[in-house]
């Protein structure tokens, strides 16, 4: 029989050959795989980089409105400030105060502030990002009311009620709103006969009898005025400043 001595040399040649190929293959799959792994973390790590600097641009200009200019208003104090002032057990001024510059009482804005607040969450005080607290119902509100009593423009409160001139028009806009779902029914409607009534008594007693509305818009024609008070208004009791002024009175509506 003739036997090839060389055989088991050539098997052995050949397993060790397949066995380094398959190693060969194999670190190349696992460097493929590692350098996929790396890639991937360092896009990841790119990500969480980004997403700081922009948090952090954030923080820093306090919105998302990039190049836009945030000023620190210190809205916390401002709001004690006006909560001191007006809205406390002992406030710094007065009804009569309040009443002239806010044209209402006191009970009847808070019982207003009260109902927007319900009816729109936009005037809920809440905390930002960063734990700060927001602007509050009445920093708000009492803004508007500054610009619907002395026809302010938006950012004019801005110095007392530290309120950005976007956010005072904002409020205003959703403020009407609120108004009219709430109170159009019971005070944003034509008179009835009880209203006309109630109306004409009112006038009556003010001193003008059959008159339904505010004397600006009556062209009430007064035959008897006193030459005294040819084109300006007295300020003592009776005379016209005052009747206006009881007019005007909102509470009387309530």
């Amino acid at each position: 029989m003739n036997y090839n001595i060389r055989g088991p040399s050539n098997f052995a040649s050949s397993s060790s050959d397949d066995y380094e190929a398959q190693l060969t293959a194999d670190l190349e799959t696992i460097d493929v795989e590692e350098e996929a792994i790396i890639i991937q973390h360092g896009n990841i790590q790119r990500a969480i980089a980004q997403y700081l600097t922009q948090q952090n641009n954030l923080a820093t200009r306090g919105c998302s409105i990039p190049g836009h200019r945030v000023i620190n208003r210190d809205r916390e104090n401002a709001e004690r400030r006006l909560f001191n002032d007006y809205f406390a057990e002992n406030p710094r001024y007065n009804d009569q105060m309040f009443r002239r510059r806010f044209q209402m009482g006191r009970s009847l804005f808070l019982c207003i502030v009260n109902a927007v607040e319900t009816c729109d969450n936009f005037f809920v005080q809440r905390r930002d990002s960063v734990g700060r607290l927001s602007l509050s119902a009445l920093q708000k509100i009492t803004a508007l009311f500054r610009m619907l009593a002395y026809g302010l423009p938006a950012d004019a409160t801005d110095e007392y009620i530290k309120i950005g001139k976007s956010t005072t028009i904002e409020s205003l806009k959703r403020f009407c709103r609120a108004v009219v779902e709430i109170f159009a029914d019971d005070y944003l409607r034509s008179p009835n006969t009880t209203d006309v009534t109630r109306l004409v008594r009112i006038g009556k007693d003010r001193g003008f009898p059959r008159m339904l509305g505010s004397l600006d818009c009556m062209h009430w024609k007064w035959k008897t005025c006193p030459t005294a008070y040819a084109g300006q208004y007295a300020g003592r009791s009776g005379s016209p400043t005052i009747i206006l002024e009881a007019i005007a009175d909102y509470d009387m509506w309530i």
